[in-house]
């Protein structure tokens, strides 16, 4: 009879299941955020996985999420250390591009909402805020990312977060102005 459900192995497998599993989407979510590109984005959470997984043993089981968001930011940063400008030539190859996760071209509900309900002005009123509030403004609005989780993601503290994005929704509106709140009372 096999042991292999009592090995180390299949303890970590199991764990896996369990602990990571589970938050694979909110990793690609941010991830996307963070290189806003989906094909950089599951490279980067691939990376982050095989990391998270060959750490499992030392992960004392307390708040999963911040812990592999922080796995998530400090990949990311290796990453972006190791890469190199690379000119892509062919356009359409980048856009043949399929993703790792099976979700076959399926827009997340986010990106259509992203995409159908946001209007230019909030796009561009959210694009022009400084990278640092942007970053907050996505991670805790868009990403439904508590303000801890975030605060791991970016390795800063959470009343940080919570001031940039104060900031961030200020300048919004500010950006925003009348004909975004008269709209939306017209709603």
């Amino acid at each position: 009879m096999s042991d292999a459900t009592t090995s180390p192995d299949a303890e970590r497998r199991r764990a896996f299941g369990e602990v990571i599993e589970p938050e694979i989407e909110v990793m690609l979510r941010v991830a996307r955020s963070i290189t806003g590109s989906a094909a950089d984005a599951e490279d980067l959470v691939q990376e982050s996985l095989i990391r998270a997984f060959r750490a499992l043993d030392r992960f004392d089981g307390r708040h999963p999420r911040a812990w592999l968001l922080t796995i998530l930011r400090n990949t990311h940063l290796n990453m972006q250390r190791r890469r190199r400008p690379i000119a892509i030539d062919d356009a359409e190859l980048a856009r043949a591009a399929r993703p790792a996760f099976g979700s076959a071209g399926v827009p997340s509900a986010e990106d259509s909402f992203v995409t159908d309900e946001l209007g230019a002005a909030l796009q561009v009123a959210v694009d022009s805020l400084d990278p640092r509030f942007r970053s907050a403004l996505i991670l805790v609005d868009v990403h439904d990312l508590s303000y801890t989780d975030a605060a791991a993601l970016l390795g800063i503290p959470p009343g940080t977060v919570m001031s940039r994005l104060s900031r961030a929704r200020q300048k919004v509106r500010v950006a925003l102005g009348p004909t975004f709140a008269t709209s939306e009372r017209e709603l």
